[in-house]
């Protein structure tokens, strides 16, 4: 829950989850789903394009066909065709997985200039109200730091509040790979902050992947910032239920399922983003090592068996971290489950030393950010023990990338 970083009344989430309890088959039948419907944007009538259009003599592939087959089709292209049809269908190309993911960040490159301009005119909407203005210039601000220098945007949708992913590294030669999910009031706006910089998702990845390459220089790592999501907006339903971090982890599974070649990946998810990689878990390809959790509601699981992964599932939580006074529980599908920080779920706890609170776990000098590098390079010896659990490294046996 990226944004809260100052705790709300433990009475203020009780109540919550009593109202939640007592509505909850309005919940489940839709009473909380209702959002606002949108009239077809640019990217569906992209969508709508792409299925009707077709090269070299041949229809497009489905967008959401395995990922494999979409990499084979690429494959089967001359290097002017695919840069074609990144220019003339960057929104679709831009966020298809198995695409090489060089094109996907020209292609957002050429999405981001689309709706840079976009912006630039409603920032000057005398139709549009002054906060619409306002909100149009944040946009706009927003796109052109994306532009910046030689940024590798691998996801980009700026429809609604709009979703992201950023790469840091290089991706196409990585052997261990990391993946940072963040909380609710997760979007385009909140993907990055000037203040507060390790608080929000660019600043997370971008700090993760110094650590690492600080603790395993000859390691080729790469780390990405994964805005990918719909996440809740504040303390609300959507933040008490599981629907949400569903989707979300088809998103998450089917992004790390087409990462290229064989690295290793090592999932570091923080607060709702717990909730997300929790709901993954038993589906996440193989390739997953590691699923670390930050400040976690709980993983919609009992005890990390439930979780049915082969993945090492580790958890840190700082002693000032308003998520602890949150009830952990579930009951009829309303909140997260138990604490994995409890000795009981079965989590290898790591220490959080220096965290300082809910949005502070990737500042650079803290324990919990140099535990989460070790992980994500395979350094597991180096890995710091909370005092619940002295021995969480134990038991883990082969190299970096194994």
């Amino acid at each position: 829950m990226t944004s809260f970083d100052t705790s709300p009344t433990l009475t203020v989430w009780r109540a919550l989850l009593a109202v939640a309890v007592v509505f909850v088959m309005l919940a489940t039948t839709g009473w909380s789903a209702v959002r606002d419907q949108q009239a077809d944007g640019p990217r569906e009538l992209a969508l709508a394009a792409w299925a009707r259009d077709r090269i070299a003599g041949h229809s497009l592939p489905e967008v959401d066909a395995p990922a494999y087959r979409l990499a084979h089709f690429f494959a089967t292209l001359t290097s002017g065709q695919r840069f074609a049809l990144a220019g003339k269908y960057p929104s679709v190309v831009g966020n298809l997985d198995g695409a090489p993911v060089t094109l996907r960040y020209h292609a957002n490159r050429v999405a981001l200039r689309q709706a840079a301009a976009v912006e630039k005119v409603r920032a000057h909407d005398e139709k549009l109200s002054p906060d619409g203005r306002d909100e149009a210039q944040a946009r706009l601000d927003r796109f052109r730091s994306l532009l910046r220098g030689e940024r590798q945007i691998l996801a980009f949708d700026p429809s609604g509040k709009g979703r992201a992913a950023e790469v840091f590294g290089d991706l196409d030669r990585a052997a261990r790979v990391s993946v940072v999910v963040p909380g609710v009031d997760t979007h385009l706006l909140t993907l990055e902050r000037s203040k507060r910089k390790y608080a929000a998702p660019v600043g997370m990845a971008e700090s993760l992947y110094g650590a690492e390459r600080s603790a395993s220089p000859g390691t080729r790592t790469a780390v990405i910032a994964w805005a990918d999501y719909t996440s809740p907006a504040g303390l609300g339903m959507d933040a008490a239920l599981g629907g949400l971090a569903a989707d979300g982890a088809v998103r998450l599974n089917a992004m790390v399922g087409a990462l290229p070649g064989t690295s290793k990946v090592s999932l570091f998810c923080h607060s709702y983003g717990s909730v997300v990689c929790g709901v993954a878990a038993h589906r996440a390809p193989g390739r997953v090592a590691d699923i670390a959790v930050a400040g976690s509601p709980g993983m919609r699981a009992a005890n990390a068996g439930q979780l049915e992964t082969g993945a090492r599932i580790w958890a840190a939580r700082d002693g000032e971290d308003w998520i602890g006074d949150v009830p952990h529980m579930e009951f009829g599908g309303i909140g997260h489950g138990a604490d994995p920080v409890d000795p009981a779920f079965g989590a290898r706890i790591v220490s959080a030393a220096g965290a300082a609170g809910h949005s502070g776990y990737f500042e650079p000098g803290t324990e919990s950010l140099d535990n989460f590098a070790a992980i994500g390079v395979g350094a597991y010896g180096s890995v710091s023990c909370a005092s619940a659990d002295s021995a969480c490294h134990s038991g883990i046996s082969g190299d970096r990338n194994g």
